[in-house]
């Protein structure tokens, strides 16, 4: 089963095509930007806690194929750092 490379950031919802280096996911697929990984998250996933890291690039071949999701994950209220137990 391939990533979804979900098109944008739930956080500011951003555009995060699937060509982007800009995009961060954790092991569940949650995407977010660079920018919001960085500067609210601390590189924290606030769903499930878990790291975010570089999402892979799909090389453009494979996309006929196996496009990117269009299903946009927003949250309207923003996002908020998990808090330390």
């Amino acid at each position: 089963m391939a990533l979804e490379l979900r098109p944008n950031c739930e956080c500011c919802n951003r555009d995060l095509p699937p060509e982007s280096g800009e995009a961060l996911i954790c092991s569940f697929e949650c995407t977010f930007c660079s920018d919001c990984a960085a500067t609210v998250l601390g590189g924290v996933c606030p769903n499930c806690g878990g790291e975010l890291v570089r999402r892979p690039i799909r090389p453009a071949a494979k996309l006929v194929n196996n496009p990117a999701s269009t299903i946009r994950v927003f949250k309207a209220e923003g996002c908020k750092p998990v808090k330390a137990a």
